[in-house]
């Protein structure tokens, strides 16, 4: 009975986790939030390891997961880049917008005032793909389009940059809102586009057939060594990039 409900109990410490990110990402508090998603992503991972292992995969389990996942990997990442496209635009955070009387009504600041909005097409994107994600049958063992956990880290490990980076470059850019805007647009696309993406299942450990995510796998332990923080989001992009290196090679070999 207890093995029957486990999956789901991690699921709620996804969402429980989840919800304490919305709060921290909501009141300024932006490298809590990306914690606390880390977190509920930790949380996600296991209970489909669990539900695998026990064989108790059922619709409550998979309903439930693509809850959970609209706000820890939809919600939080979308405050966090409206919190970034704010501060890029007026050099201040929500809370602090929000304690200046009479600063959202200017209408010389217009422009100000509606382009952090565009931070929520994020949480669009990733609902969008968490409901197709439960009803398409081909992402059993590999992903079609970006995975929603995958983009929540690379979004929330902004904010990481921003404070402990080394980089000023990098944190130069992550203040500028075209910038973040590109990021945005780019990341809601690849979740739902039609790119398949290699999961880090292995059938076997052999090279053969899983080239490309041992380079993936011993690139990230570079990358992490060499960059820190930044390698996190670089570690995205070189996912992305392997995978349509590995959707080249399958299709030479077929």
């Amino acid at each position: 009975m207890i093995k029957k409900h486990l999956p789901n109990f991690f699921t709620l410490l996804n969402l429980f986790s989840g919800m304490i990110a919305v709060l921290m990402a909501a009141t300024d508090e932006l490298v809590l939030a990306a914690y606390f998603v880390f977190l509920g992503i930790f949380f996600d991972f296991f209970d489909g390891f669990f539900a695998r292992k026990f064989k108790v995969q059922g619709e409550l389990g998979k309903q439930l997961d693509s809850l959970a996942d609209v706000v820890t990997s939809g919600v939080v990442p979308g405050i966090v880049m409206f919190q970034l496209m704010l501060y890029a635009t007026k050099k201040k955070w929500f809370m602090e917008m929000s304690s200046e009387t009479g600063s959202w009504q200017e209408p010389q600041e217009a422009f100000y005032f509606f382009i952090p909005f565009l931070g929520i097409i994020i949480t669009l994107a990733a609902a969008y793909r968490l409901a197709n994600f439960n009803i398409d049958e081909r992402q059993t063992t590999s992903f079609i389009g970006l995975p929603t956990p995958a983009f929540s880290i690379f979004v929330l490990s902004l904010p990481l940059i921003l404070v402990y980076s080394e980089y000023d470059l990098f944190a130069q850019a992550l203040q500028n809102i075209y910038v973040l805007i590109g990021i945005t647009l780019a990341g809601s696309y690849l979740m739902n586009a039609e790119i398949p993406l290699f999961s880090l299942k292995f059938k076997t450990y052999d090279w053969k057939g899983n080239e490309v995510k041992y380079v993936f796998l011993l690139a990230t332990v570079g990358l992490l060594i060499g960059f820190k923080t930044v390698a996190i989001p670089l570690v995205i992009i070189l996912y992305v990039l392997l995978s349509m290196v590995g959707n080249y090679i399958y299709k030479k070999r077929i």
